[in-house]
């Protein structure tokens, strides 16, 4: 499977180098400079735009990513730009390509062609390569300039992996010139492999079921490496769309990086997947892994973020063996930032856009934003926040809705398909910080893509988790802690508590229950329990009935949830039984595409205990005031002004 391609950004004209790496001034005879350069999770991320707000941004784009690239290679005359998997979904640019225009013959998807005019080395299929099913992976795969390798997707298993017929080639060596120290040009084989989750088979079982297997990553990489070894590779890289997990390992698992990186002969890993940085203090304390120097189980690795937020890099300074061959002698580690982020949260940008990474998909970008600005469903009810702190609510009903939806389908067929299923959602635009027009405010009528971003602000997956029905009433009592204690008969009362995060006040749909305002709150804002025998949440029940501690639910949520973010009892991570590849936002648009008209009218199936002849206030923005009406199962009138441009409401309760 040797194929040898030309030596496109490898060996550079000694008269572009700028500002020399410390190894390529170090280097002597017989020791040479190489740098491998990744990106990520590209999911079509090619310009700094967010297509869901239609504005630009700067913490994202190929189109800046292609400034640290050219840099790098600026600064050594011997390089690699590989990409590690996920670059055909993602955005709504990558929808329209799947969903509307397509892949005539001839043309060539926005993303593989800002990659060919980088001049990418190689590649690997990350998990969302196959969203859209084989045969348009097949269509955007043509174009590319560069081979794309994956070791573990088989369309035919041998007895051995070794001898399995791979949906693409499981490897690709490199035959390449590099300059050492002195000058001379050295022939040097550079291998690279590539490898995605096995979850693939459940998280698209749709698309690839009947069509494609997918190995264990680690079983893969132990039967194709040796066979690279015995062709020749000085160097193997591997490619590895799989996260960085510390837990001991164990055949199928999604985020294997820390085990693949035992395995014999292989030298480097480039490892993405789980949208994080590395080096770097996320995976600080990982057993195995060196968070600052950058490597796993001794070996450089790294991991770019995503979008083209970061350009992972890898320097090494390699020395000939006495079989002629390459070696390691040092190496660095980094991953390079396309902006920084200061302490008040404020973004400055570090590049500027590649002008021809801009000129490759500029057409394409005008169609996506024609895209996003045409309508995809209706909505037959108004899509607004402004009261979604103090009563059931549309704009989270839609996420709750979606979410069902989804993870029923997700659930089909699996041993959970027959636990009751509810759904977790908050929400996100509701004032505060924000002001007073920070809210979602979507009329009747037509709904077009980046009214999206309206109900769903931040690039969260989907989750489920397996949880009791004592843990779904202490989940709704950890979101309950979003109002002040109310004594009963007292009149205009603060309702809110200032100190509580509006997106860590969750609505669990698919259950009925009420609030006790004059009880504590049993856990603070945030998340600690202050008061355990403190009962806020009355009357809970399912299909009408009270709910059993011990009974078993499914709930669909997100991966910030899920995962421990907010301190919710039953969400720590422990209790995950479904891991999606979709984000939520992607969910709502497949969603409302789905029903073609949506009914997003909350239920009413939560509110407050009566508390006869008590009142308390809150803000809201001015605006509001067009849907007092609406609001199920409350009695709310206008207070007069509240501060900074809010208006002030009153509840009886």
């Amino acid at each position: 499977m040797n194929i040898r391609l030309s030596r496109r950004g490898f060996l550079a004209g000694s008269g572009s180098l700028i500002a020399l790496h410390p190894f390529a001034v170090r280097a002597q005879e017989g020791q040479a400079h190489l740098r491998i350069m990744e990106t990520t999770d590209l999911h079509v991320h090619v310009l700094p735009y967010d297509y869901y707000a239609d504005k630009p941004m700067d913490t994202a784009g190929l189109a800046r990513t292609a400034r640290l690239i050219e840099e790098v290679r600026a600064e050594s005359a011997n390089s690699l730009l590989l990409d590690n998997g996920d670059f055909l979904q993602g955005n709504p640019m990558g929808d329209y390509i799947a969903y509307e225009r397509g892949m005539p013959e001839g043309s060539a998807h926005p993303i593989v062609e800002a990659m060919n005019v980088l001049g990418y080395d190689a590649g690997t299929l990350g998990n969302h390569e196959f969203n859209y099913g084989l045969d348009f992976l097949t269509a955007a795969l043509a174009t590319a300039g560069f081979p794309i390798v994956c070791a573990n997707v088989v369309t035919e298993m041998g007895e051995t992996p070794d001898r399995d017929t791979t949906l693409v080639p499981p490897y690709v060596i490199l035959d390449r010139t590099i300059r050492d120290g002195s000058g001379a040009e050295h022939p040097i084989r550079v291998g690279l492999i590539g490898f995605v989750p096995p979850q693939i088979m459940e998280w698209d079982r749709q698309n690839l079921d009947g069509r494609v297997m997918a190995r264990d990553i680690v079983e893969a990489a132990q039967a194709w490496v040796p066979v690279m070894k015995a062709e020749g590779a000085d160097l193997v890289v591997a490619l590895s769309h799989s996260g960085i997990d510390g837990t001991p390992y164990a055949p199928g698992m999604e985020n294997a990086s820390v085990p693949l990186a035992g395995v014999e002969g292989i030298d480097v890993l480039l490892t993405g997947h789980q949208h994080l940085v590395f080096p770097g203090p996320d995976f600080e304390g990982v057993e195995g892994v060196d968070s600052a120097a950058g490597t796993i189980n001794g070996k450089p690795a790294v991991m770019a973020g995503f979008w083209g937020s970061h350009m992972g890099l890898v320097d090494l300074l390699l020395e000939r063996t006495a079989e002629g061959g390459w070696r390691i002698a040092s190496f660095e580690v980094e991953a390079r930032p396309i902006y920084l982020r200061d302490e008040e949260g404020e973004i400055t940008p570090t590049v500027e856009d590649a002008p021809e990474v801009v000129a490759a998909v500029e057409a394409e970008h005008e169609e996506t934003l024609a895209y996003v600005r045409r309508p995809v469903g209706k909505t037959d009810a108004p899509l607004y926040s402004y009261f979604a702190l103090v009563a059931d609510d549309p704009s989270v009903q839609i996420v709750s809705n979606a979410q069902t939806w989804y993870i029923g389908q997700m659930l089909d067929g699996t041993p959970h398909a027959a636990l009751p299923l509810l759904s977790a959602a908050a929400p996100f635009k509701a004032g505060g910080r924000g002001g007073p027009d920070y809210y979602t405010d979507v009329p009747v009528g037509d709904v077009a893509i980046r009214n999206v971003a309206d109900l769903y602000l931040y690039p969260n997956t989907v989750r489920a988790v397996k949880i009791t029905g004592a843990q779904v009433k202490d989940w709704l009592e950890r979101s309950a802690g979003m109002f002040n204690q109310i004594t009963p008969g007292g009149q205009d009362q603060v309702l809110l508590n200032p100190d509580f995060r509006s997106y860590n006040f969750d609505i669990i749909d698919g259950v009925t229950y009420r609030i006790d305002l004059s009880q504590p709150s049993k856990f603070d804002a945030d998340g600690n329990l202050v008061a355990g025998d403190a009962n806020r949440i009355v009357d809970l029940q399912h299909d009408g009935q009270p709910i059993d501690p011990a009974q078993e639910f499914i709930v669909a949520t997100n991966n910030y949830r899920a995962e421990g973010g907010g301190s919710f009892p039953g969400a720590d991570g422990s209790t995950i039984v479904f891991e999606g590849p979709d984000t939520n936002r992607d969910v709502i648009v497949r969603y409302i595409v789905d029903q073609g008209t949506i009914s997003p009218a909350a239920d009413a199936n939560w509110g407050f205990v009566p508390m006869p002849g008590t009142t308390v206030l809150f803000d809201s923005g001015p605006r509001a005031a067009e849907y007092l009406d609406d609001v199920p199962g409350l009695s709310i009138e206008p207070a007069g002004e509240g501060p900074d441009g809010f208006a002030r409401f009153r509840i009886s309760l």
